[in-house]
């Protein structure tokens, strides 16, 4: 991976753990930080493009702070495709759900899209994840690229 692709993830990292809503403490916030890397990192093995890498990366922040540790690799690539649906095809209000098969699942519901900065295409959504029937709910924004991928902005 290239150096300018962990600076990349590190900053969104950054973001995502910014843009949570509930009352962290320290240990939550550097999970989201240590999960948006590792999310980064399978993104890049697994899609082997920068694209890959950021939404990797994203959900990997989204998911990393409380949670992320009882996700499998597969349930966060269930969790990641399912995002991405949502944020590219969702309508507004309708959850896109995905299960996966050590029991976890979740719901992503997406927000209307609307222009911002030199995006026209963002819309807000949160993401609810239920581990042993509890639920923990990520709120976040992302823009889509012109290159069709979708990057997360600080909340």
């Amino acid at each position: 991976m290239r150096a300018h692709h962990l600076v990349a993830i590190g900053l969104i990292g950054g973001i995502v753990a910014g843009c949570s809503t509930a009352q962290e403490n320290p240990n939550t916030v550097g999970g989201a930080a240590i999960g948006a890397v590792a999310g980064g990192v399978i993104g890049q093995v697994v899609g082997h493009n920068t694209a890959a890498t950021v939404l990797g990366a994203a959900v990997g922040g989204l998911i990393g702070g409380s949670i992320g540790n009882a996700l499998d690799q597969a349930d966060r690539a269930r969790a990641r495709d399912a995002e991405m649906q949502a944020l590219e095809n969702g309508t507004p209000g309708a959850p896109v759900s995905w299960r996966g098969e050590s029991g976890a699942y979740g719901t992503i519901v997406p927000g209307p899209t609307y222009a911002r900065g030199g995006s026209p295409k963002c819309r807000e959504f949160t993401h609810t994840i239920y581990i042993n029937g509890q639920p923990q709910t990520a709120r976040g924004t992302a823009c889509r690229n012109p290159d069709g991928t979708w990057s997360p902005v600080a909340g």
